[in-house]
C-alpha cells in the first residue's frame, strides 16, 4: 500500500475528518493551527500533524501502523513547510508517552508534566538563550528575584511591583513576554519598561524569548483552552522557568501581582505558587497598586484609550508611557485598540 501525504484545507470538511481522527487519540485540532497535513493509505487517513507558530502539534498515527516510519515522514513534511516559511527552530507538543518517537527524530525534551511534553529541534537553543541573556547583562552569582510581565502597556502598577522587588532584593530580572500577540508590540513594551525603570540600578530588563509565556510554552495565555489543557500548559511554563531559567540565573524569589480580573493569570499564579517552591523558589504575591479606589491595570489603560479618556490615562501610567501614547508612533496601536480589545 502506498502512503500519500497531503495538505488539507482547514476551511473545508476535511477539518472535521481530522478532528474525528484525532478524537480517537483523545486529542484535538487546536484553533490556532496554521496548516495541517494528513497521511493516507488507500484513501483512508492513517496519520496527521499540524503546526502553529514554531510548534508542531495535533500529531497522531494509527496505533497498528506506529513504527512503520509514518511519524518521521509527517514530521519531515511539516518541517519542510515550516522551513519554507522561515521557521527553523521548531518545538513539538505531545503526550509524554509519545516523546520517544520524537527523540528518535532528533528532538530533545525541554520539560514534561504528567499530561504534556515539550521538545525542541536543537540541543542548544535554550542554553543559547540563557547564555545570550548572561552575556548582555552584568549578572553575578548572587541570589536574584524575578518578575515576568507583559506590560500592554507599561503602567504605574508594573512600576510599583518592580520598585517593591528592587527594594527587597540585591538584584532583579524583569522578563518581558516576547510573544507579539498584544496590542503593544514587544519592541515597544520592552523599550517602555527599560526606559521607565532605568533609575533602578539593580534591575535588569530582558526579553522572555521562546521559553517564558510564549505560544511554545503557554498557548492558552493567548488562546482560551479547555480547563485540563490550560492547567497542563501553566504547569509546563512554570516547570521550564523553575528547572531551567531560575537555576541558570540563581533566581530564588518570584514576584507576582494579585489578579482580580483575569482568570487565566489568576490560575497561572496559583500554579506558580504550587510548583516554584518545589524548586526552592519563594513566591511573593504583592497587592496591586490602587489609584482613586481602583486597581491599576493595563486593561484599564486600554479601556481609557478606547474612550479617549486622557485625563485618566495620565493617572495610570509613567511619563514615558504617556509621552509615547501622545506621539505619532502610537497612532497605529491606538487605532488597533479602538478596533478591538486584547490581553493585558
Amino acid at each position: 500500500m502506498s502512503l500519500i501525504i497531503e495538505k488539507i484545507d482547514l476551511e473545508d470538511k476535511e477539518r472535521l475528518q481530522v478532528e474525528q481522527f484525532l478524537s480517537e487519540f483523545n486529542l484535538s485540532l487546536d484553533r490556532d493551527v496554521e496548516e495541517t497535513i494528513v497521511a493516507k493509505m488507500d484513501g483512508k487517513m492513517v496519520g496527521t500533524c499540524s503546526y502553529a507558530g514554531k510548534v508542531i502539534k495535533s500529531f497522531a498515527v494509527k496505533k497498528e501502523l506506529q513504527g512503520e516510519g509514518i511519524a518521521g515522514k509527517l514530521i519531515s513534511q511539516i518541517r519542510n513547510i515550516m522551513f519554507d516559511k522561515g521557521i527553523f527552530h521548531t518545538f513539538i507538543f505531545t503526550k509524554p508517552e509519545n516523546k520517544y518517537i520524537f527523540r528518535e527524530l532528533g528532538y530533545l525534551e525541554v520539560f514534561s508534566t504528567r499530561d504534556v511534553t515539550l521538545l525542541e529541534s536543537s540541543s542548544n537553543n535554550l542554553s543559547r538563550y540563557i547564555e545570550t541573556i548572561k552575556r548582555e547583562n552584568s549578572f553575578g552569582d548572587e541570589e536574584k528575584a524575578a518578575i515576568v510581565m507583559n506590560c500592554n502597556p507599561f503602567t504605574l502598577g508594573h512600576r510599583y511591583l518592580i520598585e517593591r522587588s528592587a527594594l527587597e532584593n540585591e538584584r532583579v530580572i524583569v522578563f518581558i513576554v516576547q510573544e507579539d500577540k498584544s496590542a503593544f508590540p514587544f519592541d515597544v513594551r520592552y523599550k517602555l519598561v527599560k526606559e521607565g525603570i532605568k533609575d533602578l540600578c539593580n534591575v535588569h530588563v530582558v526579553p522572555g524569548g521562546d521559553y517564558i509565556i510564549s505560544s511554545n510554552t503557554f498557548p492558552s495565555y493567548f488562546i482560551k483552552e479547555e480547563e485540563d489543557k490550560d492547567r497542563a500548559y501553566k504547569q509546563l511554563d512554570a516547570g521550564i522557568f523553575s528547572k531551567h531559567i531560575a537555576k541558570a540565573f540563581n533566581i530564588k524569589r518570584r514576584y507576582l501581582g494579585t489578579e482580580p480580573y483575569c482568570s487565566v493569570t489568576n490560575g497561572y499564579n496559583q500554579v506558580l505558587a504550587e510548583i516554584l517552591p518545589e524548586y526552592g523558589i519563594e513566591v511573593r504575591i504583592v497587592d496591586r497598586l490602587i489609584i482613586d479606589g481602583k486597581v491599576v491595570s493595563a486593561s484599564m489603560v486600554r479601556k481609557n484609550i478606547k474612550e479617549d479618556n486622557w485625563k485618566e490615562i495620565k493617572k495610570l501610567v509613567p511619563e514615558i508611557t504617556y509621552l509615547f501614547l501622545l506621539s505619532s508612533q502610537s497612532k497605529e496601536i491606538i487605532e488597533k485598540i479602538k478596533g478591538s480589545e486584547s490581553r493585558h
